[in-house]
Formats: structure tokens, C-alpha cells, sequence
């Protein structure tokens, strides 16, 4: 199991962590204790750094996808945490508050909203519930807070996937040199 395991990750270090799935990477210090540790030659080495990259490539097109929802999803629940305060603001003052609403993609409504005790969130996959305007506040405030945080550990994965892109690409460089260093050696002892 061990040497199945060390045959399909060549990485010679313990000391290599992992965040959330994604793999880390280690720095490559002496290419030739890599390469016997591993037990890969020079292109088989290659290769698999290479597809390291193209995973790692992979992975960062998720996660920045995933930011940019987040990203377009907290203005969203900051809007209508700022409409549950307006409609809590104009509660009881006895004049109708008139708002223009998105019907549609470019089609909009106007509406004269009287007094009311409740809102009604849309949840998504066509699911619409009525709150209390207490509960609706707590519930934006909520799903706000866990859409920040959700944020932030995405950003640390996008650094922490950067940083092991640079580890791998510096890695293959070393391994690919080393490899035309030892075929240049073993040229020029074959001409003499």
C-alpha cells in the first residue's frame, strides 16, 4: 500500500500539507534525492508535475467561480437588508411606502406597500416563504455573516492553490534543468 502510494505522488517530504482537498506541493531542494525517493525518472516526474498543474488549474477555475457568487450574492443580501429596514422605518407611520420592483429581466412594476408585519423572502429553486420582519431581518443578517465568512475561506484557498501552482511550476523548471544538465554530462562523457 505504502509503495503504491509513493509511486503515484512523488513527493520525497511528509511535511506537505493539504487544505480542503487540495493537495500541497513541496519545494524540490536536491533533484536527484527527489527523483530516487520517488522512484520516477526525469519525464515521468515531468509528467506528473504537469498534471498536477493541470488539477491545480482546475480546482482555481472552481473556486473563482465560487468568489464570484459570493461576491454577487452579498450586495444582493445587503439590498434587502436595507429594504426589511426601510419597510420597518415606514411601519406605523401611516403613509405608503411605493416601490419599483423587477418583474422580469427589464420589466419592472410599481407597488404601494401598506403597513405589514411580514416580507416575503425569495429562498431560490422557486421557493418563496413569508417571515416576520424580525425573522427576516435575522435570517439576511445570518445568511450575510455566513456568506462573508464563506468569502474569506475562499480567498485563503485561492493563496494557499497559488502558492502551491508556484511551488509545482519552480519544481518542474528545477527537474527539467537538472534533466539537460544530465543529458549534457552524458553527452560530453560519450565524445571523449
Amino acid at each position: 500500500m505504502a509503495a503504491a502510494a509513493s509511486a503515484s505522488s512523488p513527493t520525497p517530504h511528509a511535511a506537505v500539507t493539504e487544505r480542503r482537498g487540495i493537495p500541497g506541493a513541496s519545494f524540490v531542494e536536491d533533484v536527484e534525492t527527489f527523483l530516487n525517493q520517488s522512484g520516477l525518472d526525469a519525464n515521468s516526474s515531468l509528467a506528473f508535475l504537469q498534471e498536477r498543474l493541470q488539477q491545480y488549474k482546475i480546482v482555481e477555475m472552481k473556486l473563482l467561480a465560487q468568489q464570484r457568487d459570493l461576491q454577487a450574492k452579498i450586495p444582493d443580501i445587503e439590498k434587502c437588508l436595507d429594504v426589511v429596514a426601510t419597510l420597518e422605518a415606514k411601519k406605523g407611520t401611516g403613509e405608503a411606502l411605493i416601490a419599483d420592483f423587477e418583474v422580469s429581466e427589464g420589466i419592472y412594476s410599481r407597488a404601494k406597500i401598506e403597513d405589514s408585519d411580514s416580507v416575503c423572502l425569495w429562498l431560490g429553486a422557486n421557493v418563496m416563504l413569508e417571515y416576520s420582519m424580525e425573522e427576516a431581518k435575522a435570517l439576511l443578517e445570518k445568511n450575510l455573516e455566513n456568506a462573508k465568512a464563506s468569502l474569506e475561506v475562499l480567498v485563503a484557498d485561492l493563496q494557499f492553490l497559488r502558492d502551491q501552482v508556484t511551488i509545482t511550476q519552480v519544481t518542474v523548471a528545477r527537474v527539467y534543468n537538472w534533466d539537460v544538465h544530465q543529458r549534457r554530462i552524458k553527452q560530453a562523457t560519450k565524445e571523449e
